[in-house]
């Protein structure tokens, strides 16, 4: 059992620590990433990058258009993961507490944790893609269509004046599909590495670990989180991509258009098309993530996640 026997009272100044830690946890690391993304995003939906590797695609891009073109996308990356982040970092802690009130408190959280788990991450997750999804679209647009603007806001606005917020929110229902497994697996999957570390450590080791040694756990568990949430949401990031490209018939609804072109990708370009480098990327991230938001937190004085571990296996 969890010795976490009472709920704290977050307040709304804990709530916007919050929001912050995740804000720049998710921005530093999805920005820093850009280039990465930028060669994953392309062998996705450029024919002619079909079946290369990263290293190849890469250098590809770089020969034909510049270095320059590595950091398309940057802004939208950089603005929208900045509100995201801090939805979702911050929207699993409310959410978190409130399914353990709605159970009964921590004792009772215990045997229902996965659960829990599984519910607070999808639902911040949903309420944090409102807001990311044009800028989402924007980025994917900058990125999969050279030429089409020159940055962020010059992308937005030509966006906003072409197409509106259908152009906006074409994409949201595949985007709920590709972030809410990415976030299921990146939450759910921490938890339950920590819990199998600390477990093993024992709770007198785990209440005198040094900060080294909290990163190192926040490593590991970030390294194998990003792994299942890379996985999990690889299809729908594939179909994201080619959606916002333009794929597809555009009279249909987002769902139908998504499960259309799902059926003429097939299984395999769908599971394994750039999977190698999404699996880099989302690793890197999710791992730095988790670090960066325990040292902000610990920065900022907000108070430690609500824990619904169980102690013995």
């Amino acid at each position: 059992m969890s010795k976490q026997t009472e709920l704290p009272t977050f307040t709304a100044s804990d709530y916007v620590k919050f929001f912050s830690a995740g804000a720049l946890a998710a921005t530093s690391t999805h920005g820093g990433a850009t280039p990465i993304d930028v060669v994953k995003t392309r062998i996705q939906v450029d024919d002619s990058l079909k079946g290369y590797n990263m290293i190849r695609a890469g250098r590809s891009i770089v020969a034909k258009e510049g270095a320059s073109a590595l950091l398309t996308g940057f802004g939208p990356t950089a603005v929208g993961y900045l509100v995201q982040g801090g939805g979702k970092f911050m929207g699993y802690e409310f959410f978190k507490k409130k399914y353990i009130e709605a159970v009964g408190g921590p004792d009772k959280a215990v045997s229902k944790r996965t659960a829990i788990y599984l519910g607070a991450s999808a639902t911040a997750e949903f309420f944090a893609d409102i807001a990311l999804c044009p800028l989402e679209a924007t980025r994917i647009r900058l990125v999969s269509q050279r030429g089409y603007a020159t940055g962020l806001i010059p992308g937005f606005a030509r966006m906003a004046r072409e197409e509106g917020f259908r152009g906006f929110y074409s994409g949201f229902v595949p985007l709920l599909f590709k972030q809410v497994p990415y976030a299921v697996g990146q939450f759910s999957v921490h938890e339950a590495v920590n819990e199998v570390i600390y477990r093993a450590m024992g709770s007198e080791r785990k209440a005198k670990m040094t900060q080294l040694e909290s990163t190192g756990v926040e490593l590991t568990s970030g390294i194998v989180a990003g792994a299942a949430a890379a996985v999990l949401s690889h299809p729908a990031d594939t179909l994201l991509s080619a959606m916002n490209k333009g794929a597809g018939d555009p009279g249909q609804g987002a769902t139908s258009r998504m499960f259309q072109l799902a059926k003429e990708f097939g299984p395999k370009r769908l599971l394994l098309s750039g999977l190698g480098p999404r699996v880099v990327m989302t690793c890197a991230l999710v791992s730095g993530q988790f670090v960066i938001y325990a040292q902000c937190k610990a920065l900022t004085g907000a108070p430690p996640s609500i824990e619904i571990h169980k102690e013995t296996s």
